[in-house]
């Protein structure tokens, strides 16, 4: 059943098209110029969505198996192994990434284990704001869709017009007509701009909602931290029993 839009769009074509009638692609051949460029701007839309669909998940960003990777190397204390983890190219996420700026200050510091929170903090705030910079674009096209499509409706109606003007022309199905065809413009605009303000919207809630969950989980991994020092950073696991032992013998002599 066709809806009331349907049928005023049909009826719009019936009157632009003349007896043979017009088709979406000869419609939008008559946008111009600018009926293009919105077209253009559709299918970088259109590439800019699928991306972000891939790339805004949870598997994504916070990868379970990286989670129980460096979840078992920092509750066996091993630091050292945990930021080389991070380090490996084909491991990088968005956990990863936050993970290893705190695992980096707590090695290298002498109170990294105070400075962690700080480090994990920045960049999280970093990383964050540049998942939101990369939806950015979607949202400008959301924003310019529709100044495109009045600039198409304006120049076409001030072309119809000045047509009307020089004919001296009073019918006014030819008005009409001309009329109808400088607003296909401003179809294609709206068109494009509502699907992109609310993409935009609606992945800036996931990125909130993602960050939100890997802020949890990255502190949960730090409190294996809590009971380790700076020297663990470096130190493996086996070899840190022995130090007591030594210092012991040393007194007794």
């Amino acid at each position: 059943m066709m809806t009331e839009s349907g049928r005023t769009w049909a009826l719009l074509l019936a009157e632009t098209g003349g007896e043979a009638g017009m088709t979406w692609l000869e419609t939008i051949q008559r946008g111009g110029p600018v009926g293009y460029l919105i077209l253009l701007m559709s299918v970088v839309a259109l590439a800019l969505i699928m991306m972000h669909f891939v790339q805004i998940r949870r598997t994504a960003l916070l990868p379970p198996e990286q989670l129980a990777a460096l979840d078992e190397l920092l509750r066996e204390g091993d630091v050292a192994g945990a930021l080389e983890y991070c380090l490996q190219p084909e491991h990088d996420s968005y956990l990863v990434r936050i993970l290893t700026s705190g695992l980096t200050r707590f090695q290298k510091s002498a109170f990294g284990a105070f400075e962690i929170k700080n480090a994990i903090e920045e960049a999280g705030e970093d990383q964050t704001a540049r998942l939101y910079r990369s939806t950015d674009a979607i949202g400008v096209i959301g924003a310019i869709a529709p100044l495109l499509g009045l600039l198409g409706t304006v120049v076409g109606m001030v072309g119809a017009f000045e047509a009307i003007g020089q004919t001296g022309a009073t019918n006014h199905e030819a008005l009409a007509g001309n009329i109808s065809l400088a607003l296909v413009t401003t179809l294609m605009g709206l068109t494009l701009a509502i699907p992109c303000i609310a993409l935009y919207t609606f992945f800036r809630n996931r990125i909130d909602t993602f960050a939100s969950e890997t802020a949890l989980e990255i502190e949960r991994l730090t409190l294996h931290l809590e009971s380790s020092g700076p020297q663990s950073a470096t130190s493996p696991p086996s070899a840190r029993p022995a130090a007591p032992a030594t210092a012991g013998q040393g007194g007794r002599s």
